[in-house]
């Protein structure tokens, strides 16, 4: 096989392997904590020399960005094209909560990273987009639970911004039990809790 030939075969698994590498960050990162991680533990979880990594990665700092990066950028994917449906509060509600539910399908590991991190990372300027991320975040859901009590589809005496805390405290917390290919897809899990909560603050009619 000629060198040009392997170097493409190469250059063609890098992203792959990449991945895979990440994925393998990412729950280091969520078992042990971010300080607490080194570039040698995700060397060891990964089955290589540290300084191999450092062939894909210049540092952990850099790993932990694009896995949380990443997260986010699916996430707000989902979040905006729910946003942009022109739905109902209600619906839009269920829509957010189902589409939260299967980031944490996709990314359970980056998600427990940025239920835990996120307040001391942001401390960092490689990690300034969390807090407007967390800015966005709580706008599209305060909004559309003020929405839903103009509207009259939640009660008039409804607290928004600690249903909004609460909503998204049982929400993200799932990624601390959920695991991929379990019994209930995401979708069924959405469907479960938000029978819980929406009778508890929908109205009536």
């Amino acid at each position: 096989m000629s060198a040009t030939k392997k170097k493409n075969q190469a250059n063609a698994a890098a992203p792959e392997r990449r991945r895979e590498l990440l994925d393998t960050a990412a729950e280091v990162f969520a078992a042990q904590g971010y300080n607490a991680t080194t570039v040698r533990k995700i060397a060891d979880a990964a089955g290589m020399l540290a300084g191999s990594l450092y062939y894909h990665f210049d540092s952990k700092e850099s790993m932990l960005d694009e896995i949380l990066s990443s997260f986010l950028t699916e996430l707000w994917e989902g979040y905006d094209a729910v946003l942009a449906a022109d739905l109902g509060p209600r619906e839009t509600i269920e829509a957010l909560v189902t589409e939260s539910f299967r980031e944490i399908d996709r990314h359970r590991a980056a998600v427990a990273i940025y239920q835990k991190e996120s307040r001391h990372l942001t401390d960092l300027p490689r990690f300034h987009y969390l807090a407007e991320s967390q800015r966005r975040f709580e706008k599209a859901w305060l909004g559309t639970l003020e929405r839903g009590v103009a509207e009259g589809t939640f009660r008039a005496d409804l607290d928004v911004r600690l249903t909004y805390r609460f909503v998204r405290d049982t929400v993200w917390v799932a990624a601390s039990w959920y695991r991929p290919g379990g019994r209930h897809r995401p979708e069924e899990i959405a469907r479960q809790y938000l029978s819980m909560v929406l009778d508890g603050i929908a109205t009536g009619g």
